[in-house]
């Protein structure tokens, strides 16, 4: 009798690890469900004890072996001083994108191979394919919950040794399967935010972490028309939150710059303004799941997790990425991750300069 594969799933209590385990033990695997622990909870904010009360229920259900993998010291060195010192930069990081390159897909990973382990499981909408013996990302069948901006900076070799067993499938379906098992987390509500913030305000948070400068607010004709609580509170294309309200013809304002050199927030006026808009960026930190393809390259971009796909062209101008979009686009925010499509295949991503 041919021994059976082994997947050690990564659990977060929500419903699409919890589906994954009951796929991957209908699927014929040996699985093992790890609750990995990055962040300690002593403020409060975290819902890790929740999330884990829930683990043990549905592994409970399911007759799966679980434990616990603390994680915290890597995160803090690995994620969240990344995520502080883009702040101290005044760009706006995406902490998730590197939580999933630094824990999930290699902290974890090398866990779990050092168990033994032929593949790691995780309940991510994201679909993976082998062609030629090379590991591609594929955006999950669930467009409106793919998952790959999330992964665009993951090593193809990681990727082949994971399975995503709720990638082919919608939201719909993957809740109904969790009903039909009566799971105690088919009804729970998507994680949202920072892990690390839960439900505290945002701004109070770093507050804790960074200094912050008062500064002057002023508008594309540089007029100062107010002041701001400090840089790293305030992220391109913000509208809300700048505390001055629409002045004069009652339009609203929108950041387009911050000067770290002379600590001012730089905002304009009307959703409309030209000012507001970039036909072009460039990105650094270029990273490439599978293969490192020859540019310049026409391909779609994502400039944000729910951002639309955009066509554009990537170009290396003399060492320098630069992506040029067909149609200008609002709110491109340096920190940010800009993932690369082509197609349903994820490519890789840049940091937004």
């Amino acid at each position: 009798m041919q021994k059976k594969k082994k997947v050690i799933l990564g659990m977060s209590g929500g419903v699409d690890s919890s589906v994954s385990a009951i796929l991957l033990k209908e699927a014929g695997y040996d699985v093992t469900a790890v609750f990995m622990r990055n962040w300690a909870e002593d403020d409060g904010a975290c819902t890790a004890r929740e999330d884990y009360i829930d683990v043990v229920s549905v592994c409970s259900q399911l007759d799966i072996k679980y434990f616990t993998v603390n994680f915290e010291k890597e995160y803090r060195d690995r994620v969240f001083s990344y995520f502080l010192s883009e702040y101290k930069k005044g760009r706006t990081p995406n902490p998730d994108v590197m939580c999933n390159t630094e824990i999930k897909f290699k902290a974890f990973l090398d866990y779990a191979m050092d168990f033994d382990a032929d593949y790691i499981a995780m309940g991510h909408y994201a679909r993976t394919k082998n062609v030629n013996g090379k590991t591609y990302l594929l955006k999950g069948a669930d467009l409106n919950k793919d998952q790959s901006y999330f992964l665009s900076r993951v090593k193809s070799e990681a990727l082949a040794k994971t399975l995503f067993p709720v990638g082919d499938l919608t939201k719909d379906e993957v809740r109904a399967i969790a009903k039909k098992y009566k799971l105690s987390t088919a009804s729970k509500k998507d994680s949202t935010g920072i892990c690390f913030i839960g439900e505290r305000d945002f701004n109070e948070f770093l507050d804790q972490f960074l200094f912050t400068k008062p500064g002057k607010i002023v508008d594309e004709k540089g007029k100062v028309i107010g002041e701001h609580s400090g840089l790293m509170h305030y992220t391109i294309g913000q509208r809300r939150g700048i505390g001055i309200g629409g002045v004069g013809s009652g339009e609203p304002f929108f950041v387009y710059d911050k000067d770290l050199k002379n600590n001012l927030l730089l905002v304009a006026q009307g959703i409309n303004n030209p000012i507001l808009y970039r036909d072009e960026f460039e990105v650094e930190d270029i990273f490439w799941i599978t293969e490192n393809p020859s540019l310049p390259l026409d391909l779609s971009v994502k400039i944000r997790y729910r951002a639309k796909d955009e066509d554009a062209r990537l170009e290396n101008n003399e060492g320098k990425y630069v992506v040029k979009l067909k149609k200008p686009l609002k709110g491109v925010t340096p920190g940010q991750v800009c993932v690369f499509y082509q197609g349903a295949i994820c490519l890789g991503s840049g940091i937004i300069k």
